[in-house]
């Protein structure tokens, strides 16, 4: 994702990010280390790689049935007090925002990890947000499952490897830390949110193209 960085001149909290958000926004908005930012509209194909990517997990959970949706708008606030998240896909649990989330009917505020069931960012040229700042805030908070779709292989060669190519990191949560996998090409995507759902890293990353450069 990319970010302008909106000019402030002492660390912003979460709660006075969400209260200064402004009501029915068109602009998107983070908060990084203290820091407002605006979240500028994405690329063509950066959109496109979004929209698919979340119309085939809607998709999923509308065959299944399954008790998560994907909301409209969402922010996530993490363990550590000066960041603010709003992921380019999110699942929700429905029972565990009736449980665990008292701020969610009024504001649309995730506290828990738990309430979660899948994260994804789709990357941009500030891919280090994506593979480390929100890779360790949604460890910490708890995420069971979190996917960084680098469809343009931008990421570090320590991340990707060398030589770079697009690459699916699929992180999920085991013991408290995430364990990493990589998918490219027509590797399948194993999802332990979605168990079923038959998709190769391929279709994501050339979801992006439009149908004239399609082979």
């Amino acid at each position: 994702m990319q970010t302008q960085t909106e000019t402030r001149t002492k660390p912003v909290t979460f709660d006075e990010f969400a209260a200064w958000y402004p009501e029915n926004s068109v602009k998107r908005y983070e908060l990084h280390n203290g820091v407002i930012v605006e979240m500028p509209l994405g690329t063509g194909r950066h959109s496109r790689v979004t929209a698919f990517t979340r119309d085939e997990i809607s998709a999923e959970i509308r065959r299944l049935k399954l008790p998560c949706f994907i909301p409209g708008d969402c922010l996530l606030k993490p363990t550590r007090d000066e960041a603010g998240y709003q992921p380019d896909v999110i699942v929700l649990d429905e029972a565990a925002l009736r449980q665990c989330e008292p701020r969610w009917d009024r504001e649309s505020i995730i506290t828990m990890g738990s309430s979660v069931r899948l994260a994804v960012e789709v990357v941009s040229t500030n891919w280090r947000d994506d593979y480390h700042f929100k890779f360790a805030d949604y460890e910490e908070m708890g995420i069971p499952e979190y996917w960084i779709v680098d469809y343009l292989g931008l990421g570090g060669r320590k991340f990707i490897g060398n030589p770079k190519q697009p690459t699916l990191l699929i992180c999920q949560l085991v013991e408290s830390e995430y364990q990493i996998k990589q998918f490219r090409g027509d590797d399948t995507v194993e999802s332990l949110a979605f168990p079923e759902l038959r998709l190769s890293a391929e279709q994501i990353f050339r979801a992006g193209l439009p149908a004239n450069e399609l082979a």
